[in-house]
């Protein structure tokens, strides 16, 4: 990695790099006193433009461990492109702080944070990608198979930006990856288009029945995102009969283990039967946001070591 690095997309990291932060991830966690404090005496940034219980905390308890002092930041209190640019935003927290990470409404904004200072920017959240879950979810699935290499992964729902993050960790980890969408909610072809470029194995299908056969894990997500409440009753409708239940388990085998990124909504886009089943990796998934943020910014501020 270059001085400057940001971690905007998943696909901001060689497979390399990906697998090392995957593995450094699973070392600390089975070791918690092997866990410098590279960020020891440092702040990290937290602008949160949508609120969220895992994500802040998880990014909170990262920086904590690593000795760092997070410092969380309100919408309202910075006014982004209101009371001051983005970019003169951005310059202040770095003043003080090592580490800029935002979960935010629109990706560019975070694109014009990391083209205004020189301290990692990290994505916690945007319209496009949503790669720090993306790192806790192939973490997850590493800790359950071993190896990634040649595993199917089958997402069921929204094309959105965590299916986005999940296609590029695909391509990095060598997993296959499917994504079953209903007409018009599907992966954006500039999205399948990168990930398979970078080598990944990336299928899309409107049949969520045909293509989880065989998966060695079943993910899905809510099917109306913050911010789309208006659509909320027109996707219920296009949704219909992808609901992850325990036919749709059944018709992927008993190999398959369940996934999803929370909040849930039970007996909407997942059944109550799977999703608090023995299938079910979520309270795994949901743990290791913290385990892999912190191997993450452990590697943007300078390495394990620094």
């Amino acid at each position: 990695m270059s001085a400057k690095r940001d971690f905007l997309e998943v696909g901001d990291l060689t497979p390399a790099q990906f697998e090392e932060i995957l593995a450094r991830a699973q070392a600390w966690k089975a070791e918690p006193g092997d866990v410098p404090r590279p960020l020891d005496g440092r702040g990290v940034a937290l602008l949160f433009e949508k609120p969220s219980a895992r994500t802040r905390t998880s990014t909170e308890m990262a920086a904590v461990t690593l000795g760092g002092h997070p410092v969380y930041i309100r919408p309202e209190e910075v006014g982004l492109g209101v009371r001051e640019t983005v970019e003169d935003v951005a310059r202040t927290l770095a003043c003080y702080c090592s580490l800029l990470a935002g979960r935010v409404f629109a990706h560019a904004t975070l694109e014009s944070m990391a083209g205004a200072v020189e301290i990692p920017v990290v994505n916690l959240l945007s319209d496009r990608a949503h790669p720090c879950q993306a790192l806790a979810d192939y973490l997850t699935l590493r800790e359950e198979f071993g190896s990634l290499e040649g595993r199917r992964l089958v997402f069921v729902g929204d094309g959105n930006n965590v299916a986005a993050s999940l296609a590029f960790g695909a391509a990095l980890s060598g997993i296959e990856l499917t994504v079953a969408s209903p007409a018009g909610y599907e992966l954006d072809d500039d999205i399948v288009d990168r990930a398979r470029n970078l080598g990944g194995s990336i299928e899309i299908s409107n049949d969520p029945y045909e293509a989880v056969k065989g998966a060695d894990a079943v993910y899905t997500d809510v099917w109306t995102s913050m911010g789309q409440e208006e659509e909320a009753e027109a996707r219920r409708a296009a949704f219909t009969g992808f609901r992850v239940d325990g036919g749709m388990m059944a018709a992927a085998g008993d190999q398959a283990r369940f996934l999803h990124c929370l909040p849930a909504h039970r007996g909407e886009e997942v059944a109550a039967e799977v999703i608090d089943g023995p299938t079910s990796l979520v309270w795994e998934q949901a743990a290791n946001r913290m385990h892999s943020a912190r191997a993450l910014l452990a590697e943007l501020v300078g390495g394990p070591d620094q």
